[in-house]
């Protein structure tokens, strides 16, 4: 009889780590989490959870209560398969509806107390370049495609090719927003189907003559919206490749819903989750095919949080796209790149030296200051005089691909005040990162600034710091200053400056 306890004993197992993503969306939290093995990313378990938090926008841009609890709710259950993740293994992204809540920080608040893990309220094109990640990770046609994503409160539109997305955009139409406009009273009529699928082609006409130009040889549609349309599409046609759409399905579809008279009579074969937003979803993407063109579309499993997933394999492996960001970014504002080092390599020295003391030891803690001393200066070519303030407003208005939006705040921030006075009641309110650990990232990079006011390699000597919580203590050689009379004069100012932060500097 085989032993079969000792079967794979002689096997030596590979490398492993297993990751999460959870997308924080309009109408439902989706959980992947996902094992990397040998470079490869393989799907473990799936967990969708319907909550519509788009429902609790009112008209000033509120969530209301009921709705943030109905997602703390669903938070508490998704936490149970995060339990034992660590941080870095966790990424959690918020779309549309904590883009445009006015108190989405009440939300984050109540979810930090549930999950031990940052949530990133990622830009509309940031989700866009995400979404098409996840797709041109899992399909395998070749050429330029077309990728629609229909969530609860916007559209993502992405042309690429590949793995490299060239055009995003985010309309602001969804599935739970336009169900609130046109079919909140659940009555399917051909009038409120006419409204719903010509205001999405006001939206389109914001991108439809660019897209139409650019071009596409594959359309492909994610999202649950579009996953659901398609099956019902397909059950009531016959000709139609499996898993394909064409205008003229969905039009009969719509005939049928038309037919029904109100969302309660309605006898499709779809899930009852997905009955109350059907006819807003089946209106916009009537809507798409017209304005675009568009004569067939496939669907597609792969959506946001398989983007995310795939992204952390290519951020474990350091391939960070962040990184090519920062190139680009580099390229098109006429970064001065030997100062830029010069700045970050000196900031990167000088938060060795503070990180344990200050606390800021973390992953992003060192990445955000090592952005921030790269791109400091991208505001020069607007203008030498207040660069500061110029790069600040570039970093805070810029697409920067891989940072969501919290990072890029913190990003502008640290851009803001890298030299000059420092204003705490402009500094952002933030709940990913500790209001403090912000503020000592600015006064290390403002050192790394200062200490490369002269823009030449190879003069500063050997140099320690010290730091206690609200103190940062500078020595030089002994007399070293003494012949600097200039240098030591920037020194005092910059004390006198770090005073608004009620921090305190010294320097022998």
């Amino acid at each position: 009889m085989p032993e079969f306890s000792e079967a794979f004993s002689n096997i030596e197992g590979r490398p492993t780590m297993q990751v999460a993503a959870l997308d924080i969306g309009s109408n439902s939290f989706h959980l992947v989490i996902a094992r990397i093995v040998a470079g490869s990313v393989q799907i473990l378990h799936r967990v969708k959870q319907k909550v519509r938090l788009a429902d609790g926008l009112d008209a000033q841009n509120r969530l209301s209560e009921e709705a943030m609890q109905r997602g703390l709710d669903t938070l508490q259950i998704i936490a149970e398969s995060l339990k034992g993740f660590e941080p870095d293994t966790v990424r959690i992204v918020a779309t549309y509806t904590l883009r445009k809540a006015k108190n989405a920080k009440d939300f984050i608040r109540a979810a930090k107390k549930i999950l031990p893990y940052p949530i990133e309220i990622i830009s509309g094109i940031e989700e866009a370049r995400l979404i098409y990640s996840g797709v041109a990770h899992t399909v395998q046609n070749n050429g330029q495609r077309l990728v629609v994503d229909i969530g609860g409160g916007s559209t993502e539109f992405i042309i690429g090719d590949g793995f490299e997305s060239k055009m995003m955009r985010s309309l602001q139409m969804g599935c739970v927003s336009y169900t609130k406009r046109f079919f909140e009273d659940g009555v399917l009529s051909s009038v409120a189907f006419k409204k719903a699928a010509t205001a999405a082609q006001q939206e389109l006409e914001l991108i439809d003559a660019k897209y139409l130009k650019l071009g596409w040889r594959h359309c492909i549609g994610t999202s649950g919206t579009i996953k659901a349309i398609v099956l019902l599409a397909q059950s009531l046609s016959e000709g139609n490749p499996e898993g394909f759409v064409t205008l003229d399905n969905l039009k009969e579809l719509r005939n049928k819903c038309i037919s029904a008279g109100h969302i309660k009579d309605l006898k499709l074969a779809v899930t009852e989750d997905r009955v109350p937003v059907l006819a807003a979803g089946l209106s916009i993407l009537i809507g798409i095919f017209k304005s675009l063109k568009i004569q067939t579309m496939e669907y597609s499993a792969a959506a946001l949080r398989e983007g995310v997933i795939y992204e952390m394999e290519e951020q474990l492996a350091h391939h960070d796209i962040r990184e090519r960001t920062a190139q680009s970014l580099a390229t098109r504002y006429d970064v001065d790149v030997d100062q830029a080092k010069r700045v970050h390599d000196i900031t990167m020295l000088v938060y060795e030296q503070c990180k344990k003391s200050w606390k800021i030891s973390g992953r992003e803690h060192r990445n955000m200051l090592s952005w921030a001393a790269l791109l400091h200066e991208v505001g020069l070519q607007i203008n030498s005089r207040g660069v500061q303030r110029h790069s600040g407003y570039i970093l805070q208005n810029v697409d920067l691909h891989g940072f969501n939006q919290e990072q890029q705040i913190l990003l502008s921030v640290l851009a803001r005040f890298h030299r000059k006075k420092l204003r705490p009641e402009e500094l952002h309110e933030f709940w990913q990162f500790d209001s403090d650990a912000v503020k000592k990232l600015i006064i290390i990079l403002r050192m790394g600034v200062l200490l490369n006011i002269k823009r030449q390699d190879n003069i500063l000597p050997e140099f320690t710091i010290s730091v206690d919580e609200q103190f940062m203590q500078i020595t030089f050689p002994k007399d070293w200053l003494e012949g600097k009379p200039i240098f030591s004069a920037d020194l005092a100012s910059e004390a006198g400056y770090l005073t608004a932060l009620d921090y305190k500097l010294s320097f022998s």
